[in-house]
């Protein structure tokens, strides 16, 4: 699969790339740093992703506005987009999944609990039929 992973925490981004590489995962992963950079990768890139992994705290563009963004264009509406983040707020849950996102998964801190929870998301999207616009 082709993955967006929107994150600024460098840390975080550590922890993905570890996970896919232990897994002995074949995705291909790019990154942006903000919802900004996302949006400008989405609309420079010939190849859709199949999946977002969004943070939703993030400088610049947080990841509701991004989503808000990403949900009103044509095209780009249709990307599922799966929140990955540390934020235990309801309201933000309960916005996000009016928005239109496809999951929202809390990041643990122990990093063999986060591998197995995106090991999850990751195979639950591997065997679903992704739709494009």
């Amino acid at each position: 699969m082709n993955i967006l992973f929107i994150e600024d925490d460098n840390i975080e981004l550590m922890k993905l790339r570890r996970t896919v590489s232990k897994l002995k995962l074949k995705h291909v992963i790019t990154e942006a740093r903000n919802g900004e950079e996302a949006l400008q990768k989405l609309g420079s890139d010939d190849t859709l992703p199949d999946i977002i992994l969004l943070d939703l705290n993030m400088p610049r563009m947080s990841g509701i506005e991004f989503l808000k963004i990403l949900k009103a264009h044509d095209t780009l509406k249709y990307l599922p987009t799966v929140i990955l983040t540390t934020s235990e707020n309801r309201a933000d849950l309960l916005e996000c999944y009016k928005i239109g996102i496809a999951g929202y998964v809390i990041k643990p801190l122990k990093y063999e609990e986060y591998q197995s929870k995106l090991q999850k998301v990751l195979a639950y999207w591997e065997a679903n039929e992704l739709v494009k616009g």
